[in-house]
């Protein structure tokens, strides 16, 4: 088991892996305090349903680590910091003649620190004991992602890490209505069977940024809900056609197309919004009535977000051609609808440069226009030479792994 120990202004912490049979109840008080919101205002908290580990299980490799202290009070042991990890192989997207078209990547998340503690050293230890498990596990880079809003994460990591600020995805966001959205009549929607899904990817966007090296893996994940494709079919000749195939498909596709598959978050965390007022709450209540009442209203209602709520995330969105656009807006609609009675809401993760997020619909007020993601490449000063992934230019794609959301 991993362990160190060190003091920090007279008090001494040690750093070790988690063990589920004592530290749950630990670590489930760090994340609640963590997740305090700003006072008088709403905050986004998330329960991992008993399981600490929910964020990271379904990766090829995880650790988590807490860090522990003595109470002074009782003078039992008592866990102030936690962090998460998880380690894999994929694409880098080959920004250059020559660049290696594959890395392992170690990936932070889930870093928290008690209030009690802050400011004293232990999230600069933690981060660097996970950078060490990285390595010792092959990884050659290591990133994190934050809201480009939280200063202290981004001075930890770019300033006292080493860190590069690296990609600005956007996450986008859309709720789910008792109406359904309209789909565009352009566009005929399949569903693949698992194989028919590896295929595609792997003959399309295996030179993605970040696209898994397991993606199989994935895809025959419990927690995948399936993979679907739009095709814009102007001809009808999809519509009233049959699926033929992934080696069909590849062999002669449609002019316009577009590929992506669906994770049921609700599986992993739940989501609940606390800190609304009664006036907030009655209006959402109100508009969700509506539209039950007339849904030819297509009334734009609020869910239901102030109870624990779950939700599915859009993963490996791509696509090709000139209405590629228009068929990834068909795809989102159609899962939109597919949630109602199952989710409050679906949302995706796309690259700042992805032709196909201008038609994604979504909410302003729920979506995040520019997350931040931090890399750096690891190993000790001098051993990294040639090209760098993490300062290279980004690419119009992205792969947003599900088991890391």
């Amino acid at each position: 088991m991993m362990r160190d120990e060190e003091e920090e202004e007279g008090v001494v912490i040690i750093i070790r892996e988690y063990d589920p049979s004592r530290d749950r109840a630990g670590t489930e008080a760090v994340d609640r305090e963590c997740d305090v919101g700003p006072t008088g205002g709403m905050s986004l908290h998330a329960d991992l349903l008993g399981d600490p580990v929910a964020r990271i299980r379904h990766s090829p490799d995880y650790l988590m680590l807490v860090a522990e202290t003595t109470s002074g009070a009782t003078g039992g042991r008592i866990i102030v910091g936690i962090i998460r990890g998880t380690v894999k192989s994929v694409a880098t997207g080959k920004s250059c003649p020559g660049a290696p078209a594959v890395a392992s990547v170690g990936y932070i998340l889930g870093l928290r620190v008690a209030p009690s503690h802050r400011r004293m050293g232990l999230a600069l230890r933690m981060v660097r004991r996970m950078e060490a498990w990285f390595e010792r596990m092959g990884a050659e880079y290591a990133y994190m992602a934050t809201d480009k809003s939280n200063e202290a994460s981004l001075r930890l990591f770019t300033v006292r890490c080493g860190y590069s600020k690296f990609r600005t995805p956007s996450l986008l966001v859309h709720p789910v209505h008792a109406h359904r959205r309209r789909v565009p009549r352009r566009a005929a929607v399949f569903r693949l069977g698992a194989r028919d899904a590896e295929r595609l990817y792997d003959g399309r966007f295996a030179h993605v940024e970040f696209f898994p090296a397991d993606i199989g893996a994935v895809l025959g994940n419990q927690l995948s809900i399936g993979t679907f494709l739009a095709v814009i079919d102007d001809d009808g000749r999809w519509r009233h056609g049959e699926w033929r195939g992934a080696e069909r498909f590849l062999a002669s596709p449609p002019a316009s197309w577009a590929l992506a598959s669906l994770w049921d978050c609700g599986g992993v965390f739940r989501l609940e919004l606390r800190g609304a007022s009664r006036l907030r709450r009655a209006a959402a209540a109100a508009t969700r009535a509506l539209d039950r009442a007339a849904r030819w209203m297509r009334v734009p209602s609020v869910p239901d977000f102030f109870r624990p709520f779950s939700g599915w995330f859009v993963y490996g969105l791509g696509g090709d051609g000139p209405d590629a656009a228009v068929a990834a807006e068909a795809l989102f609609a159609t899962f939109v609808n597919m949630a109602r009675g199952r989710a409050a809401a679906v949302a995706v993760e796309v690259a700042a440069c992805d032709p196909l997020r201008r038609r994604i619909p979504h909410w302003r007020r729920l979506s995040c226009t520019e997350d931040l993601w931090c890399m750096k490449r690891l190993g000790r000063v001098g051993e990294s030479d040639g090209w760098d992934w993490a300062r290279s230019p980004p690419g119009l794609s992205i792969f947003v792994d599900p088991r890391e959301v």
